[in-house]
């Protein structure tokens, strides 16, 4: 078997078939120009795919919001309006108004951890990139 590897190796070329450096070199920089292309568009369409995801989430917390505030408000109107039978109307609105911040800013807490566990980095285009810079060091060898 080695003995024809080695009579294999030692036909004659046919220049003809063979190419120049100059077409290698340009046949490797239009690849290159091809990789770096394709790798732009999956970073454009991986950040854009977190972006949306990040757009509808917010949309979703303010419609919420806002429903929360209007219901919130009805709930904590009547809730101190029953309580004044209780004690007087200015400390039921106060005891009523506290504990509403109070929630209120465990809620907002707990939305600002989900957004900040949002990775913006488009991580598949950054390792396909370093694969890439790896390919290249070697067609260049």
């Amino acid at each position: 078997m080695q003995s024809s590897t080695f009579a294999t190796a030692l036909q004659p070329v046919d220049p003809a078939n063979e190419r120049s450096l100059g077409d290698l070199v340009t046949e490797l920089a239009h690849s290159t120009n091809t990789l770096v292309s394709k790798e732009l568009q999956l970073a454009k369409v991986e950040l854009t795919q977190k972006a949306n995801h990040v757009g509808r989430s917010a949309g979703v917390i303010g419609a919420g919001a806002v429903l929360a505030h209007v219901g919130l408000t009805l709930v904590a109107a009547a809730l101190a309006i029953a309580l004044a039978a209780v004690i007087p109307l200015w400390l039921s609105a106060l005891l009523v108004g506290g504990a509403l911040l109070v929630a209120g800013g465990v809620m907002a807490k707990g939305g600002l951890a989900a957004l900040r566990n949002v990775d913006p980095v488009p991580r598949q285009t950054v390792e396909t990139l370093k694969e890439d810079a790896l390919w290249a060091k070697e067609q260049v060898r």
